[in-house]
């Protein structure tokens, strides 16, 4: 049965079985298996269900939604955590609850038991969901994103589209709607970074880069 319902996290309803043989002349071999089939997609599902929960971070006592995909347990929404140099975008209130939080890469404070993913991590999470030529279009939220360029949100992840800011007294934004950039926690030299860039008009999860003293983005973690 793991095995079976083993996908990868996705939808078992959209699942495909395979044809069984042994159907004697009445097709009474076809109805049973027929019925087998029904049950070990009821369960199927049941286990897909169960795959999306909740936890609350016991710093601030927020609640985040939550999602395994593959072996991995992400978060469903981006960190809203207050840490000390993070803001809102346009540093309006409103903007943090849609939005998450944008923080500097060395701000950056994922609660007790989850972590910044590393740049392996957010391989492993695209190539979960068909490939990152693809993952785009499936991790996208399904509303929100500019031109009708929203995702299929086939795994729950529901990435929007949180823009990004710049280093100065009130920051400097852009793209909110457009574009949504994530860190990663893949150093490539003293001031520059990996992350992820999801696009309005694109169905392919990019590698970005990021200056870690200048650039505030968004934040997923995932479970230790």
């Amino acid at each position: 049965m793991k095995r079976i319902c083993a996908t990868n996290g996705a939808n078992p309803a959209k699942t495909v079985f395979p044809s069984f043989g042994g159907v004697n002349k009445n097709g009474k071999g076809d109805r049973k298996m027929g019925k087998i089939i029904t049950v070990v997609l009821v369960l199927c599902i049941a286990a897909f269900a169960q795959q999306k929960g909740t936890f609350t971070d016991s710093r601030d006592k927020k609640t985040y939604k939550t999602v395994k995909i593959g072996e991995q347990t992400w978060m469903a929404e981006n960190l809203n955590y207050n840490a000390k140099g993070s803001k809102c975008y346009e540093n309006k209130p409103a903007n943090c609850q849609k939005y998450g939080r944008l923080y500097y890469w060395n701000t950056v404070a994922c609660p007790k038991s989850w972590h910044l993913p590393d740049s392996t991590e957010w391989n492993i999470l695209t190539e979960a969901v068909g490939g990152e030529e693809k993952a785009d279009k499936i991790l996208k939220a399904t509303s929100g994103w500019k031109d009708n360029g929203n995702g299929e949100d086939k795994f729950g992840f529901a990435a929007l589209p949180g823009g990004f800011g710049e280093e100065g007294n009130d920051g400097d934004f852009h793209y909110v709607g457009d574009y949504g950039y994530w860190w990663s926690a893949t150093a490539v030299d003293d001031d520059i970074v990996y992350s992820r860039f999801m696009s309005y008009n694109s169905e392919s999860v990019r590698k970005n880069y990021g200056n870690i003293n200048d650039k505030l983005y968004s934040i997923r973690c995932v479970k230790d």
